[in-house]
């Protein structure tokens, strides 16, 4: 088990990563009172855990899903909270996912002005990217994260036994957010590029580490998102998330990789990204998605860009795309500049598709 602790002005907040620190942790944790939120998915699998290890405390489970992530949930919560008599010396433990981690997050942020927060993280993309870091959210009138805080956990428990029990979807949703950093960062760049098979276990409990301890150095400098630090982590997510409000269907790390693509192509466009460092790139996207889709409502997908947080004022796009190896680019483009690329992106696939039909 490996230990990194985030310094940030708000608190400390210690990582606990690798087999086995899942039972060594909440050994200690089960010695506080504690509000334990879930969901579904995760009670059905590991609902006899659950019960051994959290037996007494209070449970809240939500249903499965990103439409769970929303004011209406948030508020149910807050309720059940309430109502179990949670008060200050309580710690909420988020165990599941990430949308168990963002809402559970922003619920231990309000309830009594806060209590302390344990995110234990289920999935691969929990792992690597959304337990870290204090971002906490519910999505609103359609617009994802809209609604949130910054809120540290005061550790996080991120334990790869959790990971044997994921679908290859959800490995490939946390295997987005991983080329993400290895976009960012040169040393993951590099055991990306020399492995054959992303999909080993071996290899992701050892990618999972690297991508948090690149987090956690972005996040002790720019732990609130002003200092322009941390919106590198954005890389690929500005039509990612566009894409993703837009279709729905693929999920949020598989979305991460396609907006990756695009703002690629993008980059290339506007002289900021080597063409064969976009190549090596596209290869490593393409061992995780076959096939980038060539999205038939590009252009109406991409208008959701303009909910970005990171844009500036006006009309205008803010996106972070991949610029040399372990650098990342802001490009700004007014949105019908930004949406033209898009519709370009998407024919220049089209015509990939026609050569090999």
């Amino acid at each position: 088990m490996q230990t990194l602790t985030i310094n940030t002005p708000s608190c400390a907040s210690t990582i606990y990563c690798g087999s086995g620190a899942f039972a060594a942790r909440t050994a200690l944790l089960n010695r506080e009172r504690l509000f334990v939120i879930t969901d579904s998915n995760v009670k059905k699998l590991y609902g006899g855990l659950i019960e051994q290890i959290f037996g007494n405390a209070p449970c809240h489970v939500l249903p499965a899903g990103e439409r769970s992530k929303n004011y209406r949930r948030l508020m149910q919560i807050l309720a059940a909270m309430l109502s179990a008599g949670v008060t200050r010396s309580y710690t909420v433990v988020a165990l599941g996912g990430g949308v168990v981690g963002d809402i559970a997050g922003l619920a231990a942020s309000l309830y009594m002005r806060g209590v302390d927060l344990v995110q234990i993280p289920t999935t691969l993309l929990a792992q690597v990217d959304s337990s870290v870091g204090g971002k906490t959210a519910v999505d609103f009138n359609g617009v994802k994260n809209i609604i949130g805080a910054f809120y540290q956990p005061r550790e996080v428990i991120v334990d790869p036994m959790f990971l044997s029990t994921l679908p290859r979807r959800e490995l490939r949703c946390g295997l987005g957010e991983i080329i993400k950093y290895g976009a960012l960062d040169s040393d993951i760049y590099g055991r990306l590029t020399a492995q054959d098979n992303l999909f080993d276990a071996a290899f992701l409990e050892d990618m999972t580490f690297a991508c948090i301890s690149h987090k956690a150095a972005v996040v002790c400098a720019d732990e609130r998102d002003t200092g322009g630090q941390r919106k590198t982590l954005n890389l690929g997510h500005t039509t990612g998330h566009a894409f993703e409000l837009y279709y729905k269907r693929r999920s949020h790390g598989e979305y991460v990789l396609i907006g990756m693509y695009y703002e690629l192509f993008i980059a290339q466009k506007t002289g900021r990204c080597a063409p064969e460092y976009a190549r090596s790139l596209i290869a490593l996207i393409k061992k995780v998605i076959k096939k980038v889709p060539a999205f038939a409502d590009a252009e109406s997908a991409a208008g959701f860009a303009k909910y970005d947080k990171k844009n500036a004022e006006g009309s205008h796009i803010s996106l972070i795309a991949p610029g040399a190896v372990g650098g990342s680019v802001e490009i700004i483009l007014p949105a019908e500049e930004y949406c033209h690329y898009i519709a370009q992106c998407r024919d220049s696939l089209i015509q990939e598709e026609d050569k090999h039909a």
